[in-house]
């Protein structure tokens, strides 16, 4: 059984990764002061970044269209695809899954829809394991899916409250750590809710809290350092990881300054990871 790969563009997956294993990304929508943009197009993410705190009006964004989803499916089906597994941002914070999900009824059942329950590369790992096993075919393939969403763990150290405060998708996470814009919030993303972790008053803080996370994690299958165009401050955490680790993590790190519509509701500064632990027996 042959099987397509179909995710969105929050998966924020390396392009070699996509042409490597023919994975057809749908890009959202972003939009600046009334203009719309697709993800990645139009605007670098290191322009969005640098010019998001002077933008008159907040961005938004947006989900992409039934079309938008229909196209590639239709096109892999075309190409020979047996089935279509087409994987997504969490539900809890994008209408994303939901209209996959409507575009996939005009299918008759070859398209399965999966919500990740994540965001970024914690998408983004499913969706290259997933891909990995689709060869295999279709329960190797959501198997794999499914291992590596319980062996994973998103983190991040944002360098404000403003943006997630204002973004309104997470409003128990702002409750709990108090609503205080001054401090820099650790947030975790678990099964599509982002809760809160704790606060610190510096960065140096949030950076030692970010790496001491990590080097509590376990031996690592996969591991993608994340930032908000703060790569001075992702490259330092990585060379101490690198410096004090004592266990096994992988070859090859992924080192991503995340999609801006993502940025748009954290926010400019911010560092974390998206990282796999290795398979136990249990995990089998």
């Amino acid at each position: 059984m042959k099987i397509g790969i179909v995710t969105d563009s929050t998966s924020d997956l390396p392009a070699y990764f996509v042409e490597e294993h023919n994975i057809q990304v749908v890009p959202t929508i972003l939009i600046l002061e009334g203009k719309e943009y697709l993800d990645g197009i139009g605007i670098s993410r290191e322009d969005f970044y640098n010019r998001l705190p002077s933008f008159r009006a907040p961005p938004t964004t947006a989900a992409p269209s039934m079309g938008d989803f229909a196209s590639p499916y239709e096109s892999l089906l075309a190409q020979g695809c047996d089935h279509v597994l087409s994987i997504h941002a969490a539900s809890q914070l994008t209408a994303i899954v939901n209209v996959a999900r409507q575009a996939a009824q005009e299918f008759s059942g070859r398209v399965t829809i999966i919500d990740s329950g994540s965001l970024s590369l914690g998408l983004g790992f499913q969706v290259l394991a997933a891909a990995e096993e689709s060869e295999l075919g279709l329960k190797p393939a959501l198997d794999a899916i499914e291992s590596t969403r319980r062996r994973l763990q998103v983190s991040a150290a944002l360098d404000t409250m403003e943006y997630l405060k204002r973004s309104g998708r997470v409003p128990g996470a702002v409750a709990a750590l108090g609503g205080l814009l001054s401090i820099k919030p650790m947030i975790e993303l678990i099964d599509g809710e982002v809760k809160a972790i704790g606060a610190v008053r510096t960065t140096k803080q949030a950076d030692e809290k970010i790496l001491n996370l990590l080097l509590g994690f376990g031996d690592l299958e996969r591991l993608a350092v994340l930032h908000t165009n703060a790569e001075p401050r992702a490259k330092s955490l990585l060379a101490e990881l690198m410096n004090r680790v004592r266990k096994s993590i992988p070859r090859e790190i992924l080192f991503v300054n995340v999609t801006a519509v993502i940025g748009t509701h954290l926010g400019p500064n911010g560092i974390g990871f998206a990282a796999i632990r290795k398979s136990l027996a249990f995990d089998a």
